[in-house]
């Protein structure tokens, strides 16, 4: 028999890869979008600043110290994913510099966890509905148990990404700013049909 650690660190790895509910699998994705394979330790402090953003908001919803108001939030996720989009191709272009590269990087781990507060209401919502009964004095345990799983999701997630871009820029040759174009026009794209499908609830 699983533990309470195990039940809720299983639950959530397969919450942020579950293909069903892929609008947080898209913004890990266009994080991901101008970063190579041997930037990997930077795009692990990304999904580590998105994990530290959304554990905030995740442990304060599932207390029932503020309020979620999920129809605005299953509106703002995609917005999250379309501005990140944004944000890689302005940022890329505008890249010239070492220097400026670098400040480029600090500002996406500053959006990785300014969004990550918003995702984390989003997962609150699930894990509300998964928490057992009888077990509220494990709260704590479920929640770093959910939170571990979400990171190591994550990290699969990258690295799945960051393989794939191994392949286009290494052996397909494709441009890095080729690349960057494809994965986060295609995210922003998919971020705004499900932004346009989730505006109705709010209004």
């Amino acid at each position: 028999m699983q533990s309470v650690f195990q039940t809720y660190l299983q639950l959530g790895f397969s919450h942020i890869s579950d293909l069903e509910g892929y609008d947080h699998i898209l913004f890990i994705v266009a994080l991901c979008a101008i970063y190579q394979l041997r930037e990997w330790k930077s795009v692990a402090l990304l999904a580590t600043a998105f994990t530290i953003g959304h554990s905030i908001t995740l442990a304060l919803a599932v207390l029932g110290i503020i309020p979620v108001n999920a129809a605005w939030i299953e509106f703002l996720i995609p917005v999250t994913i379309a501005l990140t989009a944004i944000y890689n191709v302005v940022a890329h272009r505008k890249a010239g510099s070492n220097r400026v590269w670098d400040r480029t990087m600090k500002v996406n781990y500053g959006f990785a966890a300014l969004f990550g507060l918003i995702h984390g209401m989003g997962f609150s919502n699930f894990l509300r509905s998964s928490l057992m009964p009888g077990q509220e004095d494990q709260l704590v345990t479920q929640l770093l148990a959910f939170n571990i799983g979400v990171e190591l999701g994550q990290l699969a997630i990258v690295a799945v990404v960051l393989m794939l871009s191994a392949v286009a820029l290494q052996l397909m040759r494709v441009r890095q700013r080729e690349w960057n174009l494809f994965i986060s026009g295609g995210a922003f794209g998919l971020a705004l049909v499900m932004a346009l499908e989730r505006v109705g609830a709010v209004l």
